[in-house]
């Protein structure tokens, strides 16, 4: 079925997006659509990125992913703050659709642009920062990345409104394989880290292409006006805050440990902060995209919100926190078998970063919730405590090397977590007895798992130390041990959740089978 002209005719689920609050008739089904339509693009996506990780940590040393990182630094911490929170207001707002897409548009692309051209002029300062004339060249020829990523923007936040999954099947697993394409072809001709400049360009002008094309939106529809901007501004405030202090955050922890370690253990840190982030990527990609949209829909209904709101926050911890047990035991000696001995201290910084996709699960569903009640400003108090906590703790850890900086992160990203969740709590009415045992349960299990399979694999198993072919053997072996100790645990503390959740499993596979 084509996508209608006008934003103003029909949406996934079938209800009209005239800009008003539609009704949440066949939302269900609509969700149930989104996170299988999520999974199988995460997946994908997953895979192309994994691929390309394999290949680039044999193709190039820790010290050029590092300078690469070094390099890219000033825009990844731009690139969040040219969104300026205003893709969520478009999402969330009622009413005047036309007119608040233009505004939108507009008001990102110069904001694009001004970030851009802030990058160019500020790359020398990478240069010195970093002590590396390479890692300015890169700041200065990836700042169009910021302009680029403004134009999809409006036509990305429009799809995401509609629940137009389309997003997630086709544009993501086109630009991450774009991105590993170039990549690895390039560095594998020796283009060294401009292989990864080449490949971003390459992916978001994808990026650019495949979304206008999806969306069906153009500019010029509505009026955009100084005055609707500034309403969407107050809704988007508190968001630019949240992103501005994420960005200021891991901008100051790739400075802190290039500068006060190296860049080579900076590439290290990379690779181990980009394996951790694989949990709380997923809850993103898979849940949250939906749950934005949805949560919005259900804020005139706060019996049904604060349902969805719980039932949400059950099923995304159950499903995190088995993974964040499976790093803690497996992370060093899995990464040290697939991307080889010499991204060792890779493993370490995935494994001690266990928390950090715990505490992001937490946030996502807490602060999806809170930017659909219309009350974003609530989520200054997360970007106080995240802000204040990782800052500290990093400087205060730091002399453990990577160990600590990955302890920093993971602890400062669980207390913010449970922040969002008690301030969620409260905006919702869902009292702290409610949540509790849908947190204690699934960690309660996965201690169980983590104390049986870490002992058999450092003392009986040994799969870091074995030849490639038998470590990766017994990984699996580690792995499906630590899924048997969690699910039987799992079935005596919480036997309801984890029927419907097997249930679930296998109404899928009998449907998949038979297609």
């Amino acid at each position: 079925m084509s996508r209608p002209e006008s934003d103003q005719e029909i949406v996934e689920d079938g209800t009209p997006d005239d800009g008003s609050r539609p009704p949440t008739a066949g939302l269900s089904g609509t969700l149930k659509r989104g996170v299988a339509y999520s999974t199988i693009a995460f997946v994908a996506v997953q895979a192309l990125g994994f691929v390309q990780l394999l290949f680039i940590a044999r193709l190039l040393s820790p010290d050029e992913v590092g300078t690469y990182a070094a390099g890219t630094v000033l825009s990844g911490f731009l690139i969040l703050f040219s969104e300026s929170g205003l893709g969520s207001a478009l999402i969330q707002r009622s009413g005047r659709l036309d007119d608040v897409a233009d505004t939108v548009f507009w008001a990102t692309l110069v904001t694009g642009l001004g970030t851009a051209l802030v990058t160019l002029a500020a790359s020398p300062i990478v240069a010195l920062v970093f002590d590396s004339d390479t890692a300015g060249f890169i700041a200065a020829a990836t700042s169009g990345t910021l302009l680029l990523h403004s134009l999809t923007i409006v036509p990305d936040s429009l799809m995401q409104r509609r629940f137009d999954f389309r997003r997630r099947l086709i544009v993501n697993p086109a630009v991450a394989f774009s991105f590993a394409t170039v990549a690895i072809v390039l560095a594998w001709l020796g283009f060294s880290v401009w292989a990864m400049v080449a490949a971003e360009y390459v992916s978001f002008v994808v990026w650019v292409v495949a979304t206008w094309s999806l969306a069906r939106w153009r500019p010029g529809r509505g009026h955009p006006s100084v005055r609707l901007w500034r309403e969407l501004a107050r809704f988007a405030f508190p968001l630019v805050v949240s992103n501005t202090a994420f960005q200021i955050r891991q901008t100051f922890e790739t400075v802190v440990v290039g500068r006060g370690l190296d860049t080579a253990a900076l590439g290290q840190f990379r690779y181990g902060r980009r394996l951790s982030m694989l949990p709380a990527v997923a809850v993103i990609e898979i849940g949250a995209y939906v749950l934005f949209p949805a949560f919005a829909r259900m804020a005139g209904d706060a019996t049904r919100f604060r349902a969805a709101y719980l039932r949400s926050l059950e099923l995304i911890w159950f499903a995190v926190t088995p993974v964040a047990g499976l790093m803690i035991v497996l992370g060093e000696p899995a990464v040290v078998q697939l991307i080889g001995e010499r991204w060792r201290e890779a493993g370490i910084a995935f494994a001690v970063l266990a928390g950090y996709g715990m505490g992001e699960a937490l946030a996502a569903v807490s602060s999806e919730a809170i930017k659909g009640s219309g009350r974003s400003a609530l989520l200054n108090i997360v970007t106080a405590v995240n802000m204040v906590s990782g800052v500290t703790l990093l400087l205060v850890l730091l002399p453990w090397g990577l160990v600590g900086v990955g302890a920093a992160i993971s602890a400062s990203t669980l207390l913010s977590g449970l922040i969002a969740v008690v301030v969620a709590n409260r905006l919702l009415g869902v009292r702290s007895t409610q949540v509790a045992w849908r947190l204690v349960g699934p960690l309660l299990c996965t201690a169980a798992a983590v104390a049986v399979v870490w002992p058999l694999d450092r003392l009986v198993l040994h799969s870091g130390s074995a030849p490639t072919f038998r470590g990766v053997g017994l990984l699996v072996c580690d792995g499906l041990a630590f899924g048997a100790v969690y699910l039987l645990f799992a079935t005596l503390l919480m036997p309801a959740l984890t029927r419907q959740m097997l249930a679930a499993i296998g109404r899928r596979l009998p449907a998949r089978n038979a297609g």
